[in-house]
């Protein structure tokens, strides 16, 4: 077994909370609670991971994640 390291975002939205992991296009999940959605976002990583793995796909792991807040106007 190989472990792993991947960032996650996690966002509250009006319906709850959303995660991703932007390592992994198309991995993400939600949850009613922040907790909830931090148990999710484990669970899927694994799942995304060994289905890539299983494809023959490359597993891209990030070298460094910059997260920022911007305000903008419109």
């Amino acid at each position: 077994m190989r472990r792993w390291r991947f960032s996650v975002v996690i966002e509250r939205d009006a319906d709850g909370y959303v995660a991703m992991c932007p390592a992994l296009q198309g991995c993400y999940t939600q949850g009613d609670t922040y907790e909830g959605v931090l148990e999710n976002i484990r669970e899927a990583i694994p799942l995304h991971v060994e289905d890539r793995l299983a494809s023959g796909e490359e597993v891209p792991q990030a070298d460094s994640v910059s997260l920022t807040s911007l305000e903008v106007t419109v």
